[in-house]
């Protein structure tokens, strides 16, 4: 057998694969002798068949398995050994004018494109700079989250008359083009949250409302085409849920509000623990340092985000892009032209940060550890399980789930991708320049 790679250009190459018979008749032989083993054929004994008769029958489907698995066996062990850094996969070249027989006989040449992986030119230096944001809870998103909170923990009452941030508890029924109620459409009981209308005509007309009220809503106009906030109200699917154009006769059962908690030591003790806070300051201290921590988090998404765009944009490097293009239609056949030119930039500048984190990496030393991908799949484990329930699953029970999780290929892969881009921002936050700035949380918002 015989492999060779062309250089085209820096970009682009094209590897050569020649097979002469004796790269496989053996092989084929082999294989033909196992099938006739294995056989169980009309006339012939179980394990009895002639290897005549199998070749005669198979010989083509064998030769053209063997030929297969001799290409991606050689073709892959020739790219590691030849240390040729590629991106993507090979792709065969199609050549019409080569009428290959199967008898057995042939000489076999084919040829794979390949795009080669460009040069890297990156050194991170104190001379990178980067901004820190430090996200402060502003008045009103502090504001809010203290009414959330109180309200959480306070009483339901049940007032004559709705104000704007009540919950009218009715029944709604689907009205037809006419306006008389629908025969067999959506009959649903359900909770209407004032505070999630939209449509501040709509928010008007629903304040004020009492027991046996009935009135016309535009359920879709009310919440601002929310399916989600619609499906759960009518009991529906989203999907039916985002289609659905029709009105609702509405049917006031009850007025609900939920009262704010006092402010008192009670209340304190329910949400810190017994004498943790004491007074009003205090709680709200508490709040304040609960909700910019989570505030932390999109900083340091933010931060990242300005890391990747500065660093790809400012990095120069070319991509074998027609080869690309080739690529990604070879292996997605469902995938349009359409579709591949509307999605290809973001695809290229993905793949250009990969080749920058690889350098990163390669250059500077950087480990990816088992023991941390299995810290990161971990936390990522434990935080979906106190979504659903509050108290913390045992150490031992959570390690188990985690060795569990990771045994599957995908979940491996996408927490090692995960922790492989966690150690390269560490990094570059520690060598590069990061410039703190303290903004209040309203107007880090507006940056998004």
């Amino acid at each position: 057998m015989n492999i060779t790679q062309e250089k085209i250009d820096d970009l682009n190459a094209v590897v050569k694969i020649k097979i002469s018979p004796e790269d496989y008749t053996e092989k084929v032989d082999k294989s033909i002798k196992e099938q006739a083993k294995k056989s169980n054929l009309p006339g012939f004994r179980k394990g009895m068949v002639p290897a005549a008769h199998i070749k005669k029958m198979y010989g083509k489907s064998i030769l053209i398995e063997t030929i297969n698995t001799l290409l991606s066996e050689n073709l892959n062990k020739f790219l590691t050994d030849s240390k040729v850094e590629i991106l993507g996969q090979p792709v065969p070249v199609m050549d019409d004018s080569k009428d290959f027989k199967w008898d057995g006989a042939d000489e076999f040449e084919f040829d794979y494109e390949i795009g080669l992986a460009p040069a890297v030119d990156i050194t991170i230096t104190s001379k990178d700079k980067f901004v820190q944001y430090n996200v402060k809870a502003d008045e009103e998103t502090l504001a809010s989250r203290i009414k959330n909170i109180r309200r959480s923990y306070g009483k339901m009452s049940n007032p004559e008359v709705s104000a704007d941030e009540d919950v009218l508890y009715a029944e709604l029924a689907q009205l037809s083009p006419d306006g008389s109620v629908f025969e067999g459409g959506i009959n649903s009981t359900g909770s209407i949250r004032l505070d999630l209308v939209k449509d501040k005509a709509i928010l008007k007309s629903l304040t004020g409302r009492k027991k046996d009220d009935v009135f016309e809503l535009d359920v879709q106009k009310a919440f601002d085409n929310n399916e989600t906030v619609i499906a759960k109200l009518l009991n529906i699917g989203e999907e039916e849920a985002k289609d659905l154009k029709s009105n609702f006769q509405v049917t006031v059962k009850n007025v609900n509000r939920l009262e704010e908690a006092d402010l008192n030591q009670e209340f304190f003790d329910k949400i810190f623990g017994e004498g943790v806070v004491t007074d009003e300051a205090g709680f709200t201290a508490k709040i304040t340092e609960e909700i910019e921590g989570m505030f932390k988090q999109d900083a340091d998404r933010k931060l990242q985000n300005d890391m990747y765009t500065q660093l790809t944009e400012s990095v120069k490097m070319d991509l074998p892009d027609e080869f690309l293009r080739k690529w990604l239609k070879a292996t997605n056949e469902k995938l349009s032209d359409a579709e591949l030119a509307e999605g290809y930039d973001d695809f290229a500048k993905n793949l250009k940060w990969t080749l920058i984190e690889n350098k990163i990496i390669k250059d500077n030393s950087l480990e990816i550890k088992y023991e941390d991908v299995f810290a990161t799949a971990k936390q990522r484990l434990d935080a979906q399980f106190k979504m659903y329930s509050p108290a913390p699953l045992p150490e031992e029970q959570l390690a188990e789930y985690t060795a569990t999780f990771l045994q599957e290929k995908d979940n491996a892969n996408r927490i090692f991708e995960e922790v492989k881009a966690i150690k390269v921002f560490e990094y570059i936050q520690s060598v590069a320049t990061l410039d703190q700035k303290d903004i209040a949380y309203n107007k880090f918002i507006e940056m998004n």
